[in-house]
């Protein structure tokens, strides 16, 4: 090696790569910083001069941090609800005010929310076989001593990875078509505050339902009426920039999740082209009960 300041421009050469690997494991910037700065450290603290493929190298060290990450979040998938982010846009929300909620929600939509939120509902080392074979093709001899497997029980974990995150409609192809045109409307008047567009995307007598998680109330919310219902979507305009259509038990629905972290699901009825009813799920077992897929992986 050539000092330091060569050993940072080799690590440079692959910043771009090790953080977009750590932000599709980890579906948080902060967090895929954090893991890509951990990566830094550790190529400090060896001794790399006989690496022939430094990029190859950074990525099984940064893979092997984002994992651990994984595990420890796993032991906590019981925290209440209210330690989950509530509005991308509460400075709160982004840890030590590190990242801009804006650059959050572009980098989830270059991404692909609906992709992230059901990669967080994979155990950690199919999250770590499907990233890094399915999206950075790397092979499973290299990713299986990541994980403490065989090449073939890592296929294995990955494949069943990929079934998970591609899901299967129970709809036709026409009526997931309307579904999605349908739901995708109401997406966009809610996150444009466009009043009156989302009254006409609702029937007179729509029905909405969320259970006591989403609050304010510790009891269940019924709502009826297009015009209440819209009212109550636009207090949720902020919001709906960390939201995403996916596939909720086979039909399009929508999945809020900031910072990639799933917050809340709606799941919609829709008759005649109208939505008839919205389901809204937030308590913690019934997310995790949930069949979710992302459309269009």
């Amino acid at each position: 090696m050539d000092g330091n300041s060569g050993l940072t421009e080799r690590f440079e050469e692959h910043r771009s790569h090790l953080r977009a690997v750590s932000y599709r494991m980890l579906g948080s910037l902060a967090e895929a910083d954090d893991a890509v700065q951990e990566a830094w450290l550790r190529l400090n603290r060896s001794d790399v001069g006989d690496v022939e493929n430094l990029g190859g190298w950074l990525t099984t060290v940064v893979s092997r941090v984002c994992l651990n990450m994984l595990r420890s979040r796993e032991s906590r998938r019981e925290d209440p609800m209210e330690a989950y982010p509530s509005d991308p846009s509460d400075p709160a929300v982004s840890r030590a005010d590190t990242v801009d909620p804006e650059r959050e929600a572009l980098l989830a939509d270059s991404v692909g929310l609906a992709l992230l939120v059901v990669l967080d509902q994979l155990a950690p080392a199919e999250r770590l076989a499907f990233v890094l074979h399915d999206l950075f093709a790397v092979p499973f001899d290299e990713i299986a001593p990541m994980i403490e497997k065989s090449p073939a029980a890592t296929r294995q974990l990955a494949s069943r990875a990929r079934r998970r995150v591609k899901g299967a409609p129970l709809a036709p192809e026409a009526d997931l078509t309307l579904q999605r045109r349908v739901v995708d409307a109401f997406l966009a008047a809610t996150r444009g505050g466009n009043f009156d567009a989302l009254v006409t995307l609702l029937h007179p007598d729509v029905v909405l339902r969320a259970d006591q998680a989403v609050g304010p109330t510790p009891a269940p919310i019924l709502i009826r009426g297009a015009v209440t219902v819209a009212t109550g979507a636009m207090a949720a305009m902020q919001r709906a920039r960390s939201t995403a259509l996916a596939l909720v038990g086979g039909t399009v629905g929508l999945a809020m999740a900031p910072l990639g972290r799933l917050f809340l699901v709606l799941g919609f009825t829709i008759e005649d082209g109208l939505i008839t009813g919205i389901d809204i799920v937030a308590e913690p077992e019934r997310l995790g009960a949930l069949e979710l897929a992302a459309l269009d992986v």
